[in-house]
């Protein structure tokens, strides 16, 4: 988890992404953020994540986003 806050705060430096629980309802994370978020997800963790993955409760907060991330490595 310690990572994926990292990688969140580069983004987005002014959230505390260990508190928030709707990051997408409450347009913290932009179409564009999620793009550079699954881009650094993606190397880092040394995954693909594909685009049937990139949906809102995918990405609702950084639980959900590690959990995703926890699944795809799990599927390889």
């Amino acid at each position: 988890m310690e990572k994926l806050l990292e990688i969140l705060k580069e983004i987005k430096p002014e959230i505390d992404f260990s508190k928030e629980e709707n990051l997408i309802e409450r347009e913290i994370l932009t179409s564009f953020d999620i793009i550079r978020l699954v881009s650094e997800l993606n190397n880092e963790y040394d995954i693909e994540i594909s685009p049937l993955y990139i949906v809102p409760e995918n990405f609702k907060s950084a639980q959900a986003i590690l959990d995703l991330v926890t699944k795809i490595q799990d599927e390889d």
